[in-house]
């Protein structure tokens, strides 16, 4: 059966300068600050931004009263104040320009997930989220980079059917049951370590190790 042709786009560029000493320093602090895998999180972050910076200074360009300025501006604002990328009372095309990837970083699932504290530790957030136990309203969501719109914050929480909401009992809960040790601390246990085998994927400059 044939197929149908799709269309594959860019969704992150490197830098054309690969060792700058600068922003390798940055973007190995924003790595370890959010819990990032790899530098290609940030790239795709900053991909992102430029096109929106882009589509802003083509904007700021035409008349104020221009129509194109007027809906596709509107639209641009809005889209970033229900991400909660840009605040209310900075509804205005300028502020747009002054966005940083930061901003977007903090918006990431795995980052609110940690700042409602149902994760130890930024890279335990990751962990918890890769392995479907947190849900986004009624939709369970294992992807760490899904973008938080404000309106969707508040139901962020244990998915029904993981351990940690209620659910069935994990896999070495169970077997530690059995053996009659305590099953929570030895279940909290094995969840650290994985934790702690997320974190030591350590970044560094030109690329990552584990």
């Amino acid at each position: 059966m044939p197929r149908a042709p799709r269309t594959y786009s860019k969704t992150y560029s490197v830098p054309k300068q690969p060792y700058e000493s600068a922003r390798l320093d940055a973007e190995l602090k924003l790595a370890g600050e959010f819990g990032l895998k790899n530098k290609r999180e940030i790239y795709r972050i900053n991909f992102q931004l430029s096109k929106i910076r882009r589509a802003a200074r083509e904007l700021l360009t035409r008349d104020d009263k221009d129509e194109k300025r007027l809906f596709e501006g509107n639209a641009l604002i809005r889209r970033l104040v229900r991400v909660g990328v840009l605040p209310e009372d900075k509804m205005k095309l300028d502020y747009v320009l002054a966005l940083r990837p930061e901003d977007f970083l903090e918006r990431r699932l795995q980052t609110q997930v940690f700042k409602l504290g149902l994760a130890r530790s930024i890279h335990h957030a990751r962990v918890l989220i890769s392995q479907k136990h947190i849900a986004v309203g009624k939709q369970i969501v294992n992807i760490p980079s899904f973008m938080v719109r404000l309106d969707s914050q508040k139901h962020i929480d244990f998915a029904p059917n993981s351990p940690y909401g209620g659910g069935r009992a994990g896999r070495v809960k169970r077997k530690n049951q059995g053996k009659g040790e305590d099953a929570e601390e030895a279940d909290d246990k094995d969840m650290s370590e994985k934790a702690e085998s997320e974190k030591y994927w350590v970044l560094v400059p030109g690329g990552t190790t584990d």
